[in-house]
């Protein structure tokens, strides 16, 4: 998930092979040594009340069987899928009852399944969004890692999961093989990195490049222009696969939603990507769309594929640590605008203003001074908790990895004479590590492939920049490109609060200044935003907030505990630095070569590079 207010993004999951998910479910029949695989029957019957109800069936083996439900998943945060299991029951191959007995919050174990076991049990799934897993009268949206329990012994066997009692006229969507109410994948990894869509929803598909991609819409058909999307989603993954001169998939699904609620995100997987963007701001803002969906599609290489070492094996019972997401999430947020740049989604005027406030943002946070990339990325799993959002507390590993990618690839073309760039970096790490079937060593395998395609030593700065607080000297990488940054002093308008977003809610008060008028008016912290001027309050909310001018009227509705109230004041004003990036003066004809294929994302033609 990305706090910031362009883009909002999550990290997670394991790939476990490039293969299409047809052929890893064929090798893995082939390959997994006799062992039986796991079925899975999922019963939509109880959609109006949001349960579900699910059959496991183990085959023979040990007579003690633990099965357990992930306590995480589709964010870096210990959400306790277990909280919504309403009862469990477990049943001999002969269908005798057997006992089961609770080992810990999210463990069950059952005595007598020697000769396998049948698990029956009903879990809520009422949580909407990308990170969700959710069933109502309208759809159902499943993450499966959270309504899908499993056993360890047969984690890595094959998987078959059957969907019954669905809703007349409800149709399926997901990336893994399979047709009709059933569906295959070579393990549970796998099966848990396929979001499943079920409804009436609107479809498009095109073929691109050798590529199929298909377009799947949960929306009010009001909302939304398919074409347009197409267009755009077109555009996005010729540019992408261009890039990276890679197409490791035959085909790929995205999955949209367009709520008129609090929605925003975007999650990644191996062979398909899940985006919400609430509907006023798609009507406001398409481009907003476009932003997250080339960061998602981009994830298939890095993070889905290019995959930090630390990130695996996958530990569904605890948090998994990694100092790399800097690099995994937020250089993905550098090649984003690469990508949008070549497909001609972003222009260069709109991209430098977008470079001007990403250095803002992290600038206006003292914790830029005390809390490095590698230590933003490690600290992911305290993103739930309020306080860690402040401005003094913590940065965020997106804002300042996007940074850290743009100034690497600024450096790496600086090092080589233009002969190279942060495209040569994954690139090379593509198929040195993902075409491998290798993992990267976090930092370090940046920077091995960023010396790699540069041929220098780049340990100092990945010492001051990444594993350190040092400011970053911008003039001396954006001289290349014939670029400085400006500082100057701007009148904000000034709101007397703060607030912060966690993945799918409504955004929540962290702060109300002291005398300030959000104070006088009534606002306090911990109240939930609903609406902003008359619109709901969704990811754009800090967008909405940052259109207000001093003197402008802010009306609010606020949820406290049960009640809601309605409350308004004047806006303020407040000095604030800001950044910006200008041309210097006297730009030669080589910055100028190196800053338009800066912008393109190429190395420098043969010639253009000289010093």
């Amino acid at each position: 998930m990305n706090p910031s207010p362009r883009t909002w993004f999550a990290l997670v999951l394991v790939v476990g092979t490039c293969l299409c998910p047809r052929q890893a479910f064929c090798q893995a029949n082939n390959n997994h040594n006799g062992a039986a695989g796991t079925r899975y029957t999922v019963s939509l019957a109880g959609y109006q009340d949001h349960l579900l109800r699910v059959q496991l069936e183990l085959a023979p083996g040990s007579s003690t069987r633990q099965v357990q439900l992930p306590v995480w998943n589709a964010l870096y945060q210990v959400r306790d899928f277990s909280q919504y299991v309403n009862w469990v029951r477990a049943k001999s191959a002969s269908g005798d009852a057997l006992a089961v007995r609770k080992i810990d919050k999210t463990t069950w174990e059952i005595d007598g399944a020697g000769n396998g076991v049948l698990i029956d049990y009903e879990i809520a799934a009422d949580q909407p969004g990308p990170y969700g897993a959710q069933i109502n009268a309208e759809h159902a949206f499943f993450n499966l890692a959270e309504v899908l329990m499993y056993s360890s012994d047969t984690r890595t066997s094959n998987t078959r999961v059957t969907f019954v009692n669905v809703p007349p006229g409800w149709k399926f969507a997901t990336a893994m093989a399979g047709s009709g109410e059933t569906f295959e994948a070579a393990n549970y990894d796998e099966l848990v990195d396929s979001p499943v869509e079920a409804g009436t929803f609107q479809e498009a598909d095109f073929s691109e490049g050798g590529g199929h991609y298909r377009i799947v819409v949960d929306a009010e058909r009001s909302d939304y222009d398919l074409e347009k999307i197409v267009a755009d989603v077109r555009r996005i993954v010729a540019a992408a696969t261009s890039w990276m001169n890679d197409r490791p998939f035959e085909s790929y699904l995205f999955l949209y939603h367009f709520p008129r609620g609090p929605g925003g995100g975007g999650m990644e997987h191996a062979y398909s990507t899940a985006i919400d963007l609430n509907a006023q701001t798609l009507r406001d803002n398409f481009r907003a769309l476009d932003d997250v969906t080339a960061h998602e599609f981009f994830h298939l290489w890095n993070v889905k594929r290019i995959r930090p070492q630390s990130l695996e094996p996958i530990d569904y019972t605890k948090e998994n640590y990694t100092r790399a997401l800097w690099f995994s999430e937020g250089v993905t947020s550098t090649v984003e605008d690469i990508i949008l740049l070549r497909a001609g989604l972003l222009d260069e005027r709109r991209y430098l203003q977008r470079l001007g406030d990403q250095i803002s943002e992290l600038m206006q946070r003292p914790a830029h001074r005390t809390q490095s990339a590698e230590q933003s990325s490690l600290d992911a799993w305290l993103e739930k908790y309020v306080y860690y959002e402040q401005p003094e507390r913590s940065i965020s590993y997106y804002n300042k990895g996007e940074l850290l990618g743009l100034i690497l690839d600024l450096k790496v073309r600086d090092a080589s004479h233009g002969e190279a760039s942060l495209r040569d970096v994954f690139q090379w790490m593509n198929q040195n590590f993902a075409r491998q079937k290798k993992f990267f060593a976090d930092s370090a395998g940046v920077r091995m492939a960023a010396e790699a395609v540069c041929h220098e030593d780049l340990s100092n700065f990945f010492e001051k920049y990444v594993a350190g607080v040092e400011e970053i000297s911008w003039d001396d990488y954006f001289k290349t490109v014939g670029l400085h940054v400006v500082h100057r002093a701007a009148t904000l308008a000034d709101s007397g609060f703060m607030a912060t977003r966690n993945f799918d809610a409504s955004p929540r008060v962290i702060r109300v200044r002291a005398g300030s008028e959000a104070e006088k008016a009534g606002l306090v912290a911990g109240d939930i935003l609903l609406a902003i001027n008359g619109v709901v309050a969704a990811s754009d909310f800090e967008r909405r907030l940052g259109e207000l001018r001093p003197g402008d009227t802010l009306h609010l509705r606020v949820r406290h505990r049960s009640s809601e109230r309605e409350i308004q004041w004047k806006i303020g004003s407040r000095e604030e630095v800001e950044f910006e990036l200008k041309d210097v003066d006297n730009v030669t004809a080589q910055q100028r070569a190196r800053r338009a294929a800066w912008l393109k994302g190429e190395s420098e033609p043969a010639g253009d590079s000289k010093r």
